[in-house]
């Protein structure tokens, strides 16, 4: 999983993670540590500086524990890191059916779905790094995925559609964000913003280029950046892609109901 686990930490064992991830602890050492103040820990030193800055040696100096009592509740950082994964997970729908009893129906629930990731990735963008792992398969995972189904439940699409529908919104939403945390580096290791950037290329780019020969893109970046003051945005990015995506999924619903309502569906 992330991260390169060192000798000393051995390889990660999913039938051990499985374990950790659904309950199967262990009582608390004899200093009180315990497996969530270990991912506690982790999570905050994640959100501070990334995975990079997650070891179990930092874990353990954050908790004023010694490295080899972590061991003895989370065998190493790949376990850590799949117990951060669902845990932060765990506050992302008050229940099941939030996502589905959101206004507007199976689109309105997507929408919900959508802003609800979104913000995850903003509160943790390191979660970002872990998008393309093989799922960690823990109970707050499992309940994701479960309310994050229910909006498609029942709506006309088969059950590959609608794994499918979901997919591809989030997988438009984690593009999305990773373009918003990479402008926002980009400002922080440059110290310029997009616009004070654009201030001082513009004006070499202008003698060096001629719009004769780039017409289209010339006019259309010119639309752009005067709209977002940027290259592009990501929010906008975000919303102007989702509500095309919920367009198509429309489509794709109509195409499985019947027109009539009192034909019957093909056999």
């Amino acid at each position: 999983m992330a991260g390169v686990t060192s000798k000393k930490e051995g390889h990660s064992d999913p039938a051990r993670t499985l374990g950790l991830l659904w309950g199967l602890r262990g009582k608390a050492g004899r200093k009180g540590l315990t497996v969530e103040a270990i991912v506690a820990a982790g999570i905050e030193l994640a959100d501070a500086e990334g995975l990079d800055g997650v070891s179990m040696r930092r874990v353990a100096d954050r908790l004023g524990s010694g490295a080899m009592s972590l061991y003895t509740h989370v065998p190493g950082k790949d376990d850590l890191v799949d117990l951060m994964h669902d845990s932060v997970l765990g506050g992302l729908y008050a229940d099941l059916d939030e996502p589905a009893e959101a206004p507007g129906g199976w689109r309105g629930g997507l929408a919900f779905i959508a802003t609800r990731n979104w913000d995850l990735y903003q509160r943790h963008p390191w979660m970002l790094q872990l998008v393309g792992m093989r799922p960690v398969l823990g109970p707050n995972t499992v309940r994701k995925y479960e309310a994050e189904l229910r909006p498609l439940d029942g709506i006309g699409l088969s059950d590959i559609e609608m794994d499918s529908v979901l997919t591809l919104v989030l997988t438009h939403v984690v593009g999305t964000a990773r373009l918003l945390v990479s402008v926002g580096a980009t400002a922080e290791k440059s110290g310029l913003t997009d616009a004070q950037w654009w201030d001082l290329v513009s004006p070499t780019l202008e003698r060096l280029m001629d719009p004769a020969d780039f017409p289209v893109s010339g006019r259309v970046g010119e639309a752009a950046g005067t709209e977002f003051e940027s290259t592009g945005d990501p929010v906008h990015a975000l919303r102007f892609g989702l509500d095309r995506i919920l367009d198509g999924v429309a489509v794709l619903i109509d195409e499985r109901t019947p027109s009539d309502p009192g034909q019957s569906e093909p056999e």
